[in-house]
């Protein structure tokens, strides 16, 4: 059993996978972060959030900067990346590499879906689940 990853081994994998089965340019990964699950009170991401001892705390520029591989792999979506409430960094990651992912606020959206108008018109997500 693999433990201790890294963010980037998973990644790693499937991408080895893929080339491994020739299937560059016809598998592509989306992600469902899932980031309302480790956000905490103090407005902070746990990445080590299964763990009681050890927490590895960041916040969310730091969070937005992890999103960077997606320059490294055949990843086409990210869902839910930030908090729900997180608003001003789905906008960040939205300019940042809405042109080469689409960007899904589930969570976001989900639990109030009255605001999917208002995240559509300031550029916060760039794709609506349905």
């Amino acid at each position: 059993m693999i433990s201790n990853q890294e963010n980037e081994e998973g990644l790693e994998l499937l991408k080895t996978a893929i080339a491994k089965a020739r299937y560059i340019g016809k598998v592509v990964i989306g992600m469902d972060v899932a980031a309302s699950e480790f956000y905490g009170l103090d407005k902070t991401h746990d990445l080590n959030f299964k763990t009681i001892m050890v927490h590895k705390k960041i916040l969310g520029d730091a969070l937005k900067d992890l999103y960077n591989f997606v320059s490294e792999y055949p990843i086409v979506s990210i869902e839910d990346p930030f908090d729900q409430d997180y608003w001003e960094h789905y906008s960040k990651l939205t300019n940042e590499i809405g042109e080469k992912v689409e960007i899904m606020g589930d969570d976001l959206l989900v639990t109030n879906p009255c605001r999917s108008e208002r995240l559509a018109k300031y550029n916060q997500v760039n794709t609506l689940p349905f």
